[in-house]
């Protein structure tokens, strides 16, 4: 299991956890599970570590573990996503945050920015402001050079290389999200958001079939709602061009306590579900799916 650590400089931005061969057509991405937090940035935070934790999608990695195993590559950030969020354009920020004013290339007015939740965040999941500093322009420079790109460019690789190989990419970006909390075990329960952009970055078939394989194992299924893809799946998910990208968000409460950070007993049975749905997308049919 996976505990915070703390680190400066960062020992690596990534990991790439391959097959020896590479035998489907899959890539696994985990962009938030990452828990390598920064000494610098502990100082420099509002927050104790445990309130930075809250954007964390902990042990989401762990969760898709079996992708090498079925002959697909699975990429995971180390860097926290409170520290920096590479499923979000390279420069989304809040003006606020900065002592100085941005380049007119920076977006500073996305909805992610105005929620505080930009590539640089001003908040925690939990709404807490995270600095008890502004920031210089130079420090955002130096995180998405040095953490976003080399990101960005392994994903694009991965995905480049398998849509070579194969014909065809079906990416699967790896997330989690908050408990509602409360009883959630009746008819209202949520585990699992599929987000497809509304079915413009995966072909419907690559949805359906995740969602009988997740249904199957007896959870509750929504499409898009509240989270129909971030800037992974609508960036790298282009059909047409023979990539196909779909974000699954799981709830924490499945899986882990939200307070502690502490796997539960639903850990194990989790991950031995979600490699039942690594099996059955290895062995999706590639009919139509070729450009």
């Amino acid at each position: 299991m996976n505990s915070l650590s703390q680190h400066e400089p960062f020992a690596a931005a990534l990991e790439i956890l391959a097959p020896e061969l590479q035998r489907v057509p899959l890539v696994f991405a985990s962009p938030h599970s990452g828990c390598d937090y920064p000494g610098p940035f502990l100082a420099q935070s509002a927050l104790d570590p445990m309130m930075l934790r809250r954007s964390e999608d902990s042990y989401v990695d762990q969760l898709y573990a079996a992708a090498p195993a079925h002959g697909a590559p699975l990429l995971k950030a180390l860097f926290p996503r409170a520290y920096l969020d590479v499923n979000r354009e390279p420069y989304e920020l809040d003006p606020a945050m900065f002592d100085e004013i941005l380049p007119p290339y920076v977006k500073t007015d996305s909805p992610r920015v105005r929620a505080g939740l930009g590539t640089i965040a001003r908040l925690v999941s939990s709404g807490a402001e995270i600095y008890n500093r502004k920031l210089s322009f130079a420090e955002a420079e130096r995180r998405v050079r040095e953490l976003y790109r080399p990101y960005h460019a392994a994903l694009s690789e991965l995905v480049d290389r398998t849509r070579q190989r194969f014909g065809y990419c079906i990416l699967v970006d790896c997330h989690s999200m908050p408990s509602p909390g409360g009883d959630n075990t009746g008819e209202g329960r949520v585990d699992f958001v599929l987000g497809d952009c509304f079915g413009s970055a995966c072909h419907p078939g690559i949805t359906r079939a995740v969602d009988a394989a997740l249904r199957h194992r007896g959870y509750r299924v929504l499409h898009n709602t509240p989270y129909a893809g971030g800037f992974t799946t609508r960036h790298y998910g282009k059909p047409h061009l023979g990539v196909h990208a779909l974000q699954i968000e799981v709830d924490r409460g499945l899986y882990m306590d939200e307070a502690t950070h502490i796997p539960t007993s639903g850990f194990s049975t989790l991950r031995t579900d979600l490699t039942h749905l690594i099996a059955a997308l290895a062995a999706f049919p590639a009919r139509d799916l070729l450009p």
